[in-house]
């Protein structure tokens, strides 16, 4: 709920800061060539303006958006692109609605109910003023679609850094790592079948999407059964946030035990391990282009994780990482494992493990 208010709130911002610079813009347009008469009440237009708007953000960033942009997911393109023009035009004419009633009440100085208010409303829908506002705002919501759509694609916090072309020549950044994956991955995937499993892993990267959202991390890579979240350490490390991700996974798949259970007769389980260090970040790919990480720590990390079954623990990282990540999560405190021979590393690394409330 908090990502999705969240987003709606920025809808709602740069929706009003469009409009407003759009009235603007006509405003001092129509001034330049001395168009506007001496009866044109500012007052009036800029808060009918603002009233549209203001309504437009609303509906599209809490229900219109957040629905065009589900049916784009669940739905082939052309059926999605019926649903979305339907409520674009629904969304159009109500929001203009509220507008042309409070421009026209004023200019009449008559309720909004009354009959010639109405008839006002009406007329205004074949005008050109609305025709125009119609596109206008059509090309706002497509091209907000768009930007989510592709923020959606590179993860949240990863396409402004795109957009900007911060990763267009490769450096070198400071990152911490989880690398988490499903317990028992083979086992399940055996007594699923292969469709079931494919929904089974859809539905468990989908469910922990907001634990990683919510401690400003960023998914690098869905690896099959396997998942790897990075943090900018500054993000990794305000709060316990790194940390503060897998309880919150953990959480989060606790509560919805019955569905799985009831849909898939298992209920996934996973383990995570951490570190941290320096990575190459840049943009890869000709045909298709990504944001990618090359370094030891993601080696590392995936070595690190690939352990805890074999230490009987969900949660492993490296001591550097613990040393670190001090600050904890409520609840939460740290055992040292002591070292432990890396797969592929000459030495060995000191690891340790963390629990929640005893657990």
């Amino acid at each position: 709920m908090w990502f999705y208010t969240r987003r709606a709130f920025w809808i709602l911002i740069a929706w009003v800061i469009i409009a407003n610079a759009l009235f603007f813009y006509e405003y001092f347009t129509l001034i330049s060539h001395n168009v506007l008469s001496s009866s044109f009440d500012f007052n009036q237009a800029f808060i009918a303006n603002l009233i549209v708007a203001v309504s437009a953000g609303l509906i599209g960033g809490i229900v219109t958006v957040n629905l065009m942009e589900r049916w784009l997911r669940k739905n082939a393109f052309w059926k999605a692109l019926v649903y979305i023009t339907i409520a674009y035009c629904v969304a159009a004419l109500l929001v203009s609605t509220f507008g042309a009633l409070y421009f026209y009440s004023e200019e009449l100085s008559l309720p909004f109910y009354h009959t010639d208010v109405v008839y006002q409303v009406q007329i205004f829908f074949g005008t050109w003023l609305f025709i125009k506002n119609f596109i206008v705002w059509l090309v706002v919501v497509i091209v907000t679609l768009i930007v989510l759509i592709v923020n959606d694609k590179y993860g949240p916090g990863v396409f402004p850094d795109y957009l900007m072309g911060r990763y267009f020549m490769p450096k070198n950044e400071r990152r911490i790592f989880m690398f988490a994956d499903i317990k028992n991955a083979t086992g399940i995937a055996e007594d699923l079948g292969e469709e079931k499993y494919f929904n089974f892993l859809k539905d468990f990267f989908r469910d922990i999407a907001p634990a990683i959202v919510q401690t400003q991390g960023e998914v690098y890579q869905y690896v099959g059964d396997e998942i790897v979240v990075s943090w900018k350490m500054k993000s990794g490390l305000k709060n316990g946030n790194a940390l503060l991700c897998f309880y919150s996974m953990k959480q989060i798949i606790k509560f919805k035990k019955r569905r799985y259970q009831k849909k898939y007769g298992v209920k996934p389980e996973f383990k995570a391990g951490y570190h941290f260090g320096s990575v190459m970040v840049g943009e890869i790919g000709q045909i298709k282009r990504e944001i990618a990480f090359s370094g030891d720590v993601l080696n590392t990390t995936a070595r690190i994780v690939s352990l805890c079954n074999e230490l009987g623990v969900d949660i492993l990282a490296s001591k550097e990482f613990a040393n670190m990540a001090y600050k904890l999560p409520k609840g939460v405190s740290m055992q040292e494992v002591g070292k432990e021979k890396l797969r592929g590393k000459a030495e060995e690394m000191e690891l340790v493990t963390y629990s929640r409330n005893g657990s």
